[in-house]
């Protein structure tokens, strides 16, 4: 009986040993423990190391810190300086007028100045320019300045001693036959539509001037075939009155002396008007239109034999050479006849041949 309890425990053990036994490796170690082991090392090993997402978003961070230092990141002051990026414009100014030599833009002031100096000196050039049409009195003037529209003048002089020895007053040649007027006017061309002109401006002074030519601006261009130019040309060389006769020489030259860059003749009358005093508009005319027939022309210019020069923004569109340019001259300053048959006192040059005469 007292054997019993031994061997009751020793079965026990027996059994425990026999199942302990049963889960042992090869190495001694039961393969729970193993397993339980590794979970462990898992475990402590997730809570020392930190993921790799984790990482990442630290390291960008002390990465960004480091690569933006403060003086790198704002280069924007040291590379656009205002001044430099944004030079000041030059002032827009008027094309220079070259003068004398000169490059620098001309002043108006200068410009008056120098166009009265250009008058000055035609006047001594010219002492003698006067209207380039005969005429014995207002109404031979305003019939003579009609029919020189697209004409000469010398062609306009050979014609009327003619037309006015048969039509004296503004009466007979309003009652004139127009064929008549028509065959006797035709050399200056246009000849009928001219011939509906002067009769019509006769017939006008006959019945509401009493045949007398009017002396005012206004009354004139209301006559047929009558415009501004032509009134003042018979108002400043029959009447005394000071007027601007913008024809084509004058409208030339006074472009290209650069007082006006106008091209509509009322216009050009306008500006030239606030260049020089009333008294000189006349005798301004006179001159302009001398040089621009004699000198100045159209297509060649005679450049290299003109006494202004020194005052010309244009110099060199013409013969500027002095022999060449001598040859251009025409009329009295080239040694040939004037326009007028009959000029006045003082010209220096030899009267025009009539109709038909040589010369």
């Amino acid at each position: 009986m007292s054997n019993s309890p031994v061997r009751a425990q020793a079965k026990g053990a027996e059994r425990v040993s026999a199942e302990g036994n049963s889960a042992v490796g090869e190495h001694g170690v039961s393969k729970r423990v193993k397993a339980s082991n590794r979970k462990a090392e898992r475990s402590r090993s997730a809570e020392s190391v930190p993921s790799a997402k984790a990482v990442e978003p630290v390291a960008a961070a002390k990465a960004a810190k480091v690569s933006k230092p403060v003086a790198v990141s704002k280069p924007v002051a040291v590379a656009k300086p205002a001044k430099v990026s944004k030079p000041a414009k030059p002032a827009k100014v008027a094309a220079p007028v070259k003068v004398a030599g000169s490059a620098k833009p001309e002043s108006r002031l200068a410009m008056v100045r120098r166009a009265r100096k250009i008058n000055r000196e035609l006047a001594e050039v010219f002492p003698y320019a006067h209207p380039e049409l005969d005429f014995r009195n207002p109404f031979e003037l305003l019939v003579a300045t009609v029919l020189s529209a697209q004409t000469t003048d010398l062609r306009v002089n050979q014609t009327t001693p003619a037309l006015f020895a048969k039509y004296p007053t503004p009466e007979d040649l309003a009652a004139a036959v127009p064929e008549e007027v028509e065959e006797l006017i035709r050399p200056t061309g246009f000849f009928r539509a001219k011939t509906r002109s002067i009769m019509g401006l006769a017939a006008a002074l006959r019945d509401e001037f009493g045949g007398e030519v009017p002396g005012r601006l206004e009354d004139l261009v209301k006559l047929p075939g009558v415009g501004r130019k032509t009134a003042f040309v018979v108002l400043g060389n029959a009447f005394g009155v000071p007027g601007i006769t913008v024809d084509t020489h004058f409208m030339r030259l006074v472009r290209r002396w650069k007082w006006t860059e106008q091209e509509d003749p009322v216009k050009i009358e306008a500006e030239i008007a606030e260049i020089f005093p009333k008294s000189e508009w006349t005798m301004l005319s006179h001159r302009v239109i001398f040089h621009g027939r004699r000198i100045c022309h159209a297509r060649k210019p005679a450049c290299g034999a003109c006494p202004i020069t020194h005052l010309c923004p244009s110099y060199g569109e013409g013969e500027t050479d002095p022999e060449k340019a001598r040859k251009l001259l025409k009329y009295e300053m080239g040694g040939f006849p004037g326009q007028r048959l009959d000029p006045p006192p003082g010209y220096p040059g030899r009267p025009a041949p009539p109709l038909g005469a040589s010369g």
